[in-house]
Parts: structure tokens; sequence; C-alpha cells
């Protein structure tokens, strides 16, 4: 027997004066009401109602256990009603997780508004390229590029991290303007050792062809910050995400390669512990977030 349902049922019975009205009430049939009331009485060891012709009423006892009941079921009301507010607004404590140079370049400047528009929310904000284990570190929410492997967490898409290869004007007066990636063998390449297959850099055209290009150069590192300096400084060519490279192509130290071809994209990710029972300050920023990653979402404010 649900007791508390019980409960419930019971002093709708008292309320109504009928066992059809409260079990209409409370969604169920009325002979599902009749045998909770039974059990009810009979675990309490005493009959609560008087049944007749003409209705339903409480015995003295009866009456008693009413009063009490009352103030339980508006106790118990009380407090989900206070649960549903909390679990409604944003505020406590919000741990984020995501990958040193987006996390600086791109993630703190959004957590930093939407922290403005919740003033009563506390984040602590972890940058770390290795992989993070989101339960055994009691982060909230993390944001990661690539493809998500399949797994029991909870994951919402935001949108894409494009890549460029990008060049400063001084090293294309030098060493001249590929026009192909099959012009690539010939120029120095910073290579970022992490993501775009390492030395190989994988192509589409606007047709949909494919190609690849084997690339090699003075600096090898996986630090994108590094190979933004070295591509400023005229060192060579470089692969690097949009939103890296975006601030220097806008003011002209560096000048994007190679258009109509394109470096495979990233998807980037909201993922949390679990996708089931998310709370709202959780729901909420990542809501948020899809709509600050909408297209072109690197020539924003970020």
């Amino acid at each position: 027997m649900d007791r508390l349902q019980a409960i419930r049922l019971f002093v709708r019975v008292v309320d109504l004066g009928s066992f059809s009205k409260a079990a209409a009430d409370i969604g169920i049939g009325q002979p599902s009401a009749t045998k909770l009331v039974a059990a009810l009485e009979k675990q309490l060891g005493s009959r609560l109602l008087h049944r007749s012709t003409h209705g339903v009423t409480p015995t003295e006892i009866g009456l008693l256990y009413y009063e009490k009941c009352k103030v339980i079921t508006h106790h118990i009301d009380e407090a989900q009603s206070v649960a549903a507010l909390l679990q409604s607004q944003v505020h406590g404590s919000l741990r984020i997780s995501t990958s040193v140079a987006f996390g600086r370049r791109v993630l703190a400047p959004l957590v930093m508004r939407f922290m403005a528009l919740h003033p009563q929310l506390q984040v602590e904000l972890n940058f770390e390229d290795r992989y993070v284990d989101l339960v055994e570190q009691g982060i909230d929410v993390a944001v990661r590029m690539g493809r998500l492997a399949d797994s029991t967490l909870g994951a919402r898409y935001l949108g894409v991290n494009p890549w460029v290869v990008v060049a400063s004007a001084d090293y294309l007066k030098r060493c001249g303007v590929p026009q192909s990636p099959d012009d690539l063998s010939g120029h120095a390449a910073l290579v970022y050792s992490s993501v775009q297959g390492d030395a190989r850099w994988q192509f589409t055209g606007a047709d949909g062809q494919s190609r690849s290009a084997v690339v090699k150069g003075p600096l090898r590192s996986n630090n994108l910050s590094a190979l933004l300096v070295a591509a400023r400084s005229g060192m060579g060519l470089a692969a690097l995400p949009r939103y890296v490279a975006q601030e220097s192509i806008k003011s002209g130290v560096l000048q994007p390669l190679l258009a109509g071809w394109n470096l495979p994209g990233q998807e980037i990710n909201a993922v949390y512990p679990s996708p089931h029972m998310v709370p709202a300050k959780v729901n909420q920023f990542v809501g948020w977030l899809q709509e600050q990653f909408a297209e072109n979402w690197w020539t924003g404010p970020v």
C-alpha cells in the first residue's frame, strides 16, 4: 500500500463526502480507492469512515485522524512547492570543465555573461586538456570538442568548431600563396600535434571531393597559442580553430587560405553526469549556450 496516497485519498473522501469524487480527484478508479482506504483502516486497526447510501462521513477516530492528515498533506504540498521553486531557479554552485584554449578564449567570457544574468550563481571553471571523469570530479557540465563516444552521460549539441589554414602576409610574400591542398607540400607548416590528423591535413572541396596533404615544418606543438604566435611572426602556415585565428584575421595580421577547401569541423557538445533529472542550473546554462553558438559564432563578442 502507498501510505501517502492512501492518506491523500482519505482526506479527499472526507472533504468531498464521496469515494467516487475523491477517486476521480486524484486520478484512480473507485474500486482502487475503496481498497486503499480499507487497507489504511486495517493497518490502523480502526474504522475511519461511516459508509451509507447517503454518503460517507468520518467516525470520531476518523475525524481526529483527518485533522492530523490535513496538516501532513499541507506540509508535503508545501515541501514539493519549495523543491519545484528551487529546481526552476539558477542559483547555488555550478562546476564547469572544458579545454584550456577553448575555455580561455570562448567559454570564460560566455560564463561571465551568464553569471551577470544570474547573480545568485557561483561558478567553478576548470580548464584541462585531459579527459575528465564528470562523476568522479564532481563536474556539473563539461563542454567538449569532437564526436562523443556512446555513454550513460547526458549530452546536448551546441554547434560546430570550424578550422582554417592561415598565414601572415610576410610569409605569403616570401613563399607564395597555396591555391589547393596539393601546394602545401612545398610550404612550412606549423603542426598542431593533437587534432586535424597531426601532420596529415584532411580537406573537403566545395564539390564534396576529399583531399589530404602531408605537411612538415619548423614547429610542432600541442599548444594552439604557440602556433598562433608562430603564424603571426611569419614562420609558416597553421591550421587553427577559427576562434583562435579570428582576431588576427580580422586585424589583417593573418590571412585565411584555400578558399573552397574546408578542414573537418569539430562538434561542440555540453556533457553532464546523467540525462535524467538534470538540475535547473545545468539545463538553463546549456540552453543558453545553445543560443550563443549560432552560425558564425566565432565572429561574435567571444
